[in-house]
């Protein structure tokens, strides 16, 4: 069975995302399974592709425009995205990355952020420099998926 007739989505899998930009495409690097579980993994890779290309290594170790937990398996049975291969994972990407989230205050704004490394939580107060950079703690479904890519969205635009 080829990648592309898989259903079953396996850590290394290179995700087509159809947008009104072009496909779009992200590598499931990350499973997370410990409850409460956040499921797959993506590193959202740059760029816009008006066909599949024929390789993907080079592509899958560029820096992620972000990163996003996402119902792959789901998404792939429904086929809101395909299976176009399998790469292995960059070594800078193997380690599972570090969080952040907060709440909102009545004026929109977060006070206090919380980090979290796929165990523990821990509060971190106001973000540093460095960490707004750290991916967002929140599943999103194929719409959201889509039109954050679409517009270009990075975690460090959230403050």
């Amino acid at each position: 069975m080829t990648s592309a007739t898989r259903k079953r989505p396996r850590i290394g899998d290179v995700v087509e995302i159809s947008t009104p930009r072009g496909f779009a495409y992200a590598h499931f690097t990350h499973k997370h399974d410990v409850p409460p579980r956040f499921g797959a993994l993506l590193r959202i890779v740059p760029g816009f592709y008006d066909a599949r290309p024929s390789a993907f290594a080079d592509l899958v170790a560029l820096r992620p425009l972000f990163m996003a937990f996402f119902p792959l398996g789901a998404a792939c049975n429904r086929g809101l995205v395909t299976i176009a291969a399998n790469e292995a994972v960059p070594s800078h990407a193997s380690n599972f990355p570090t969080f952040r989230s907060g709440v909102r205050g009545p004026d929109g704004r977060v006070k206090t952020w919380w980090l979290w490394d796929g165990t523990k939580q821990w509060r971190a107060g106001a973000l540093t420099t460095e960490m707004r950079s750290l991916p967002i703690l929140a599943t999103w479904n194929d719409t959201l998926l889509v039109e954050r890519i679409v517009s270009g969205w990075h975690s460090e635009d959230v403050t």
